[in-house]
């Protein structure tokens, strides 16, 4: 049973499937154009089709890739030696759900001129940083993303939802849930490993038009794997959108006073098939580790994880947003939550359905571990790239278990009687210019064993500070109308 076309058809799990597999499903399944897909230095996917002239030709695209002009699509690529070639990766393989001429698509990885992995691309980057995570740890850096987005439609009227109350509704008073479950089906059919979809809180009406906020979420798997899936999926829900009519955003904020938006990043480390993050029913110290490091970098994550000046709109106190460098258990006012696991011991499918023998099943695999601030406007593989430095660096840290000790809270940390705890926190930045600081002031973690490079680095920094928006939090305030504005700037994000 497999979603995927591609994968279905040849009885072969994705990672096995060579050329010989992609040439035989072309040719059983009269798919008669080929895409390449690749994610450009904005963050979003780009395209480049083939005609299948005859097996030949279909051959040689498939071996040698084709030519791209990479100073289009990376800031750090030189014009004068800007030629690279992108070449196919045949696992990642599926049918587009979208063209009317049968066509099958693939993600690519970059090479230069030398033959060799581009080494500031995105997904190399972030294999460099899952590569450096297993060095040191032993262990595979996993990932998955909430991601989450508004629909937006004409208001008829009809069944109007609670303002800011749509968690988990269902029609007619969620509008949205049909053009969900598509999108669901479609991001399935491309390779990715959904856990589930349901309506969020934000909902409201404006200039006559309902903002409907929906949620996908997908199960762990390898890091690299996680930023396809998200990337792929993004591209799914923008198309479907334009297809029915509605309009979507991932943008971090809509207006003020209303849900924003997240892309908060669940993470577990395996081990030989298990699930490292849990110890005797515990948070092993593992995990302690891994978030130690998050909280060490914090400040800079949010240079590749809040990337344009609304973001900043979203990380405000009161918006279960976080604002200060924290952690806690079932917590959603910190920066890095562990959800609710299956550590109870009893057997709750037994206690649900009592004519269902009782029997033990290992809970483990669920376990992970949230990092709440990043959002739409995230460049996907540069975050968890530096999502997987950062947990690697918590275990090159000699102090990180007291680093988690001191950060650990067990409280609401924006009420009023936990002022005095707030204030020993550390706090996120405030804009796109204080998080450029702060990842160059931690640049070095990310630039050490080759990871990110230098030119990337400057890069993003470059562009963060191009938003020259230190003070534009305070200047705006409230004010709906320049907030409404900022959105529309911003609207079609990451």
């Amino acid at each position: 049973m497999n979603a995927n076309r591609v994968v279905a058809f040849l009885q072969k799990p994705a990672e096995e499937l060579n050329k010989d597999d992609i040439m035989r499903f072309i040719s059983e399944n009269d798919i008669q154009m080929v895409n390449f897909m690749y994610p450009g230095g904005d963050g979003k996917l780009k395209t480049l089709n083939f005609v299948i002239n005859d097996a030949a030709y279909l051959d040689t695209i498939l071996t040698c890739g084709e030519r791209v002009d990479g100073s289009s699509l990376f800031s750090f690529v030189e014009a004068g030696s800007s030629d690279l070639y992108v070449i196919p990766r045949y696992a990642t393989a599926f049918v587009d759900p979208f063209a009317e001429i049968p066509t099958l698509c693939m993600l690519c990885s970059f090479f230069d001129k030398e033959g060799a992995l581009l080494e500031s691309a995105p997904e190399q980057t972030l294999a460099k940083a899952c590569r450096a995570f297993t060095r040191v740890t032993g262990m595979e850096f996993h990932a998955m993303g909430e991601l989450e987005y508004y629909v937006i439609f004409d208001d008829n009227g009809r069944f109007p939802a609670i303002d800011q109350h749509g968690y988990h509704e269902s029609a007619p008073y969620a509008k949205a849930n049909e053009f969900r479950a598509k999108c669901m089906l479609y991001i399935a059919q491309t390779g990715g490993q959904i856990k589930y979809g349901h309506s969020e809180v934000g909902n409201f009406v404006l200039d006559r038009k309902v903002y409907e906020q929906n949620e996908i979420e997908f199960l762990p798997v390898k890091a690299e794997q996680a930023a396809d899936q998200l990337m792929l999926a993004k591209w799914v829900i923008r198309n479907l959108a334009y297809r029915m009519g509605l309009d979507v955003t991932f943008a971090p904020k809509i207006t003020a006073g209303k849900a924003g938006s997240g892309l908060h990043i669940h993470m577990r480390m395996m081990r030989d098939g298990r699930n490292c993050m849990v110890e005797d029913g515990q948070l092993s110290d593992a995990a302690r580790h891994m978030i130690a490091g998050m909280m060490l970098l914090a400040p800079s994550i949010t240079a590749f994880g809040n990337k344009n000046p609304m973001s900043y709109f979203r990380l405000v106190p009161h918006q279960e947003a976080p604002t200060n460098v924290c952690w806690g258990d079932r917590n959603r006012s910190v920066l890095v939550r562990v959800p609710l696991g299956w550590n109870s011991g009893v057997d709750l499918c037994h206690a649900a359905n009592p004519k269902q023998p009782s029997c033990d099943v290992d809970t483990t695999m669920k376990q992970t571990v949230e990092m709440r601030s990043p959002d739409g406007s995230a460049d996907l593989y540069q975050l968890i790239a530096g999502l997987c430095v950062a947990c690697r660096c918590g275990f090159e840290m000699p102090d990180a278990l007291k680093m988690a000790e001191r950060t650990y809270v067990n409280v609401n940390i924006h009420d009023e009687s936990n002022k005095e705890r707030l204030a020993q926190l550390a706090q996120l930045p405030d804009s796109c210019v204080a998080s450029a600081d702060c990842l160059e002031q931690q640049r070095t973690y990310y630039e050490r064993d080759g990871v990110f490079s230098p030119a990337m680095i400057d890069s993003i920094i470059s562009q963060l500070r191009s938003y020259n928006d230190g003070n534009l939090r305070a200047e705006i305030g409230q004010d709906k109308d320049a907030i409404l504005r900022l959105v529309h700037t911003y609207f079609h994000c990451g």
